[in-house]
């Protein structure tokens, strides 16, 4: 990547040299692109699709009929799963949305890793799976990635201090002060 040069006019004599003016006009133009492109795939029929691999058809079915709970592990992981085939989230969503528990979640996580469906990492006590990316996927063919960060976090409301297991809609608004310059504003 080429340095550019910004002042306050531009130099004529080196190609990267922009005013202000220009570069603003230049990061403006970038910033649109990027909208566009963004509505685009917001849009896109494609945007919540996963591709698959079917060369590893074989062992997806001997999954769900040998281990049917770790083939749904698998199928939520792959739902929940970013662009980067990874997703955080911990046993206790997995016991919760598939109304399972722990000791279920625990053999089959292990299953799914045994036979290279999933790898797991920690952060912290979390785990972060990430899906084989030559089995699914979810960026273009030629853009797959394996375990690359950041990852989607999938929370538990229950997991969560109690002052938080409340509906949003009944959050009071709290009226706050806000100094601006030696002036308080009342919002």
């Amino acid at each position: 990547m080429k340095s550019i040069l910004v002042t306050e006019d531009k130099n004529i004599f080196n190609e990267q040299s922009f005013s202000f003016a220009e570069r603003i006009e230049q990061l403006e133009k970038l910033s649109e692109k990027d909208l566009e492109r963004a509505k685009r795939e917001k849009n896109s029929p494609f945007s919540r699709w996963t591709q698959f691999n079917n060369d590893h058809t074989r062992e997806l079915i001997w999954l769900a009929l040998k281990y049917p709970k770790a083939h749904a592990i698998l199928l939520f992981l792959i739902d929940q799963m970013d662009d980067f085939n990874a997703v955080m989230c911990s046993y206790r969503v997995l016991e919760e949305v598939l109304d399972v528990g722990q000791a279920t979640i625990a053999r089959n996580i292990k299953i799914l890793k045994e036979n290279g469906f999933i790898a797991v990492l920690k952060s912290g006590s979390s785990n972060v799976y990430a899906i084989n990316d030559k089995i699914y996927w979810k960026s273009w063919g030629n853009n797959r990635k394996y375990s690359k960060f950041p990852a989607n976090v999938v929370l538990a409301l229950s997991e969560q201090e109690e002052e938080y297991q409340i509906s949003f809609n009944d959050l009071e608004y709290i009226k706050h002060k806000e100094v601006i310059k030696g002036e308080e504003l009342e919002n």
